[in-house]
């Protein structure tokens, strides 16, 4: 489930200030399990130091020295070949150029003539420098050669000016290099669609009834199926989150919208995990314009939303998708009873029940505690741990029964 274990990377660090930023990129590599292998350019030298990478990989960072070493005519062979990605972040306009022409007048750059592995860069320079006819075309002979270029962002510059030259911060490239890696796990080729968050009924245009569901334990299960190598579809009710990069967001507001956005995405699915808290009423009109406060009590009349989950199972009868079904049950009391219940009317395959009432489990938090309960009959009762971790048991039972 970590797209990351056991991969060799090898990070080239060329002279920009957002080299600084490297160094958090090959820290959150390592830490997920990846050996990496940094080489820093000269100019890079100039901003951070090889110390840095060292002491955040555990293994040495190669530099120009190196190229004219003892060993100086195998190193780049050796990582150039050996690796399972280059990856080049900041990446200078000037080493844009040493790549798009083939040079090979440094260490880096003759380990990436050297590489037989994918090559991935993420630009880093001033604006004008960006938007030189020169450097766009070097990025689009790179492009054609099938290098992945990420980014660069729009923002604040070391010019002090704005304008687009700025790195993709570090957590957006780490994202990038683990869909990477992901995309040929044991989910690869199928469709899994997710739902999150809490949907959202309008009592008036400025007021709405909704519920304290933070979507991040659908998000969770949505990046869990996204590392085992699934093609994903997030139906999200909105929420303050970063969808996980690699997904379709498909963004939705009421029950009626996510239940009309999962039919729709439903067909052809290998599995519909349904996350989110949806909306069980609605108020049976909203008002045109804002309710405005006065002595007298306010009552509102609610009605049914659509149950999605029967639905689906009404429409799986007659498609066969989605092939699995698995639905949440956020109880307050006698959860297993409900749990059960919910499991068996609306002909789940699984069902995820846990107990919101407390503080480190449920709503709002990063931690959950949950028990998952089968069509057969069986139970798995999962301690206290990351919502990531239970979206990778959700995941993993998925990848069992495929």
């Amino acid at each position: 489930m970590n797209p990351l274990e056991g991969k060799r990377i090898a990070l080239g660090v060329t002279g920009s200030i957002a080299a600084y930023k490297a160094a958090e990129i090959a820290s959150k590599l390592t830490q997920a399990g990846s050996h990496v292998d940094v080489i820093l350019t000269e100019s890079a030298e100039r901003f951070i130091s090889p110390l840095t990478f060292s002491s955040v990989t555990g293994h040495k960072a190669y530099t120009d020295k190196d190229l004219w070493g003892g060993e100086g005519h195998v190193i780049h062979i050796g990582i150039g070949q050996n690796s399972d990605l280059l990856l080049i972040a900041p990446c200078s306009a000037t080493t844009i150029a040493r790549l798009a022409h083939g040079l090979g007048d440094n260490l880096l750059s003759v380990t990436a003539l050297a590489a037989k592995c994918p090559i991935m860069i993420a630009p880093a320079m001033d604006g004008g420098m960006y938007a030189h006819a020169a450097t766009q075309t070097n990025l689009r002979i790179l492009k054609e050669r099938g290098i992945d270029i990420l980014g660069p962002a729009s923002g604040h510059l070391a010019s002090g000016q704005l304008g687009v030259g700025r790195m993709m911060e570090p957590n957006e490239i780490f994202d990038h290099v683990n869909f990477h890696f992901s995309r040929g796990n044991a989910l690869a080729g199928k469709k899994v669609v997710v739902t999150a968050g809490g949907t959202q009924e309008s009592i008036d245009p400025v007021r709405r009834i909704t519920n304290r569901s933070s979507g991040k334990q659908g998000y969770a299960v949505a990046q869990a199926a996204l590392n085992a190598g699934a093609d994903v579809v997030l139906i999200t009710a909105p929420t303050a989150l970063q969808a996980p990069y690699g997904c379709q967001v498909v963004a939705v507001t009421t029950a009626q919208e996510m239940l009309e956005a999962v039919l729709q995405h439903q067909d052809s699915s290998h599995a519909l995990i349904m996350a989110a808290a949806v909306a069980d009423y609605r108020p049976t009109l909203s008002a045109e314009h804002k309710i405005k406060k006065h002595d007298n009590a306010l009552s509102l009349t609610l009605e049914p939303t659509q149950d999605i989950l029967l639905r689906v199972a009404e429409e799986k009868e007659k498609s066969g998708f989605p092939k699995y079904v698995i639905g949440f049950a956020a109880e307050t009391q006698d959860l297993l009873t409900n749990a059960k219940k919910k499991l068996s009317e609306k002909r789940l395959d699984m069902i995820v029940g846990n107990d919101v009432t407390g503080k480190d489990a449920g709503f709002g938090v990063d931690t959950n505690r949950v028990s998952l309960l089968f069509s057969d009959g069986s139970q798995q009762n999962l301690a206290l741990g990351s919502k990531l971790g239970v979206g990778e048991t959700i995941i993993e039972h998925i990848i069992s029964w495929s």
